[in-house]
C-alpha cells in the first residue's frame, strides 16, 4: 500500500478508501479456525451433516473467522500514513453479521474512512467503516466500524 500524508489523509473522510482483493474462506481455513478457537460446532466442521441438517446447504465460517479477516483486507486497501506506521487494533463498533459465509465462497473488505481524530501529537484514532462483501450476494456476510490507533514513529 502506498503512503499518504496526514492532511492528504484527513481529506478522504466519507470516502471510499479502498476495496481488498478476493479471499477465499476454505475449509481448511474453517477447520483451522476451529482448531484454534475451540469452537467444534457442526454447522462449521461437518459439511455433511451441515448439508442435512440446516438451511445453510453445508459449513459455514465462522463469524469471528469472517470478521479476523478484516485485518487482511484493511492492510491490502489502507494508504499508510507517512510516519504512523504502527497500526493499533483499538476496537470495533456495532460489527453485525448479516450473512453466512460458505465454505468455499469469496469475501472481499470494503473499506470506508469515518473519521480521523489526532490523540496529542504522536498519535491518530481513526475509525473505518467495514462491509464484508460475499461473491454472488446481494446480503453482505459483515459491517461495522473498526477503530485504529496509529502511533507516531520515533523521530
Amino acid at each position: 500500500m502506498h503512503n499518504i500524508s496526514l492532511s492528504d489523509y484527513e481529506k478522504l473522510v466519507g470516502t471510499e478508501i479502498g476495496l481488498s482483493d478476493w479471499i477465499t474462506v476454505s475449509q481448511d481455513m474453517i477447520d483451522g479456525f476451529s482448531n484454534v478457537t475451540g469452537d467444534r460446532q457442526f454447522i462449521h466442521n461437518d459439511p455433511e451433516r451441515a448439508a442435512n441438517e440446516t438451511p445453510f446447504g453445508g459449513a459455514i465460517a465462522h463469524g469471528f473467522l469472517t470478521l479476523s479477516l478484516v485485518t487482511q483486507m484493511y492492510k491490502d486497501t489502507t494508504p499508510i500514513i507517512q510516519g504512523h506506521e504502527v497500526v493499533i487494533n483499538y476496537g470495533l463498533n456495532r460489527i453485525r453479521f448479516l450473512a453466512p459465509v460458505p465454505s468455499g465462497a469469496r469475501i472481499r473488505g470494503r473499506i470506508t474512512l469515518s473519521k480521523v481524530t489526532p490523540r496529542g501529537t504522536a498519535q491518530i484514532l481513526t475509525e473505518n467503516k467495514v462491509i464484508v462483501e460475499i461473491e454472488n450476494s446481494e446480503k453482505p456476510a459483515m459491517l461495522g466500524t473498526w477503530v485504529t490507533l496509529l502511533i507516531k514513529d520515533k523521530v
